[in-house]
């Protein structure tokens, strides 16, 4: 039996080595190259098209659609040319930025012909129309600041999350000096990017630092989804909240040349940040002087009591007037949130909790968000500006 192991191993070493020698001495075969460069390809489709009177076209490429709409403040129905393109044109539109998609047979698309999007859950394409002069927050000739991402350990969700911090132009340019910091939230679906890509909050500042309208400021974004309870819940906005305060700003008061004082430091946040920046903020008077919330949903809804969630803060109201640099509340016009937005102003009217009210034209958009950073921010951090002794 071993013999015959032995004899079988051999005429299959055999047979192996031979095998080699035929790999060795023949070439592998290989397919003729048959490739040739296309002469032609897919018709260009250009969308948004921005016309001289401030008019738009937009395209996209579906020749099996049965039909295809835009949805931009409404639906509008497109036409089909022969090569399959659908298209329509719009407006004037005001300078100003705007939210749109396609419907192509009853399903929501982005445009594929163009890059600028509305990331995260509710993902849309955004059209920018640029203004003459500039907008406020178009990019203009003016000193830039930086904008670094950076990545740490979460204590509540034991995880690394990421935030981005913007720099102001002054940071590089004065390296004694120190800077006060606005924490800055993001809404349901999105993430710590979209300030900075949808809402450009470093462009608004860099303009209005160079107007001499707003103190240079660190501006840190976080990540504001709660993994476990949602981000809007008051469990979830418990945990964010220690994470804030345990983890984000003692890292930021590390690594950055920051003041430190409750005076040098501001929180803010639209929709579901907003509900975020508003508890965190009130809740820490002596970590924030100065609280911003935009079109919140938590303090809108129609079964919000301030009495209920937030007992504390009419419990002594002189004292929380002194603390409190700023309040500032604001909301689009045609927001579903806007009658519940008034409603919590008359509730801190009743109660003599000083706050400033903002509104301005919109649905719940990067429009209006946009709009109501730029009113809050000259509003931060202004030597002797309070709510105790205006100016």
């Amino acid at each position: 039996m071993f013999a015959g192991c032995k004899f079988i191993r051999g005429i299959s070493l055999g047979v192996f080595a031979s095998s080699l020698l035929v790999a060795q001495n023949v070439a592998p075969l290989r397919p003729a190259n048959t490739y040739h460069v296309p002469t032609s390809g897919p018709v260009d489709v250009v969308s948004p098209e921005l016309h001289a009177d401030r008019t738009v076209t937009f395209r996209v490429a579906a020749a099996s659609a049965p039909d295809v709409k835009l949805s931009l403040d409404g639906d509008h129905a497109m036409v089909k040319d022969a090569n399959g393109i659908w298209s329509v044109t719009l407006g004037p539109f005001e300078p100003e930025i705007y939210e749109y998609g396609f419907r192509i047979g009853g399903a929501r698309v982005t445009d594929p012909g163009n890059k600028f999007l509305k990331t995260g859950s509710f993902g849309a394409s955004l059209l920018d129309v640029p203004g003459n002069p500039p907008r406020f927050d178009q990019v203009q000739d003016v000193p830039h600041g930086t904008l670094q991402i950076r990545s740490y350990t979460s204590t509540p969700y034991k995880k690394q999350r990421d935030l981005y911090v913007y720099l102001p132009p002054q940071y590089d340019r004065e390296p004694s000096r120190r800077f006060p910091v606005l924490y800055l939230r993001h809404g349901n679906g999105d993430d710590e990017a979209a300030w900075t890509i949808e809402g450009r909050a470093g462009v608004i500042l860099e303009n209005l630092i160079a107007e001499g309208k707003a103190v240079p400021m660190i501006i840190v974004m976080p990540y504001g989804e709660s993994n476990v309870f949602g981000g809007g819940t008051p469990e979830g906005i418990a945990l964010l909240g220690k994470e804030l305060l345990d983890d984000v700003i003692p890292l930021v008061d590390k690594d950055y040349r920051t003041l430190t004082g409750r005076d040098d430091r501001a929180i803010a946040g639209l929709s579901m940040g907003g509900g975020q920046a508003f508890t965190i903020g009130l809740q820490n008077l002596d970590r924030f002087a100065w609280v911003g919330e935009f079109s919140s949903g938590l303090v809108s809804d129609a079964d919000f009591r301030i009495e209920k969630y937030m007992p504390a803060l009419i419990e002594d109201v002189p004292s929380v007037n002194k603390r409190l640099r700023l309040l500032f509340l604001s909301c689009g016009s045609e927001d579903p949130r806007y009658p519940g937005q008034l409603d919590l102003v008359d509730a801190l009217t009743k109660y003599k909790i000083r706050h400033e009210w903002y509104s301005t034209p919109g649905v719940h958009e990067w429009k209006v968000w946009r709009h109501s950073l730029h009113e809050f921010l000259p509003r931060l951090f202004q030597p002797g500006k309070s709510l105790d002794h205006p100016s």
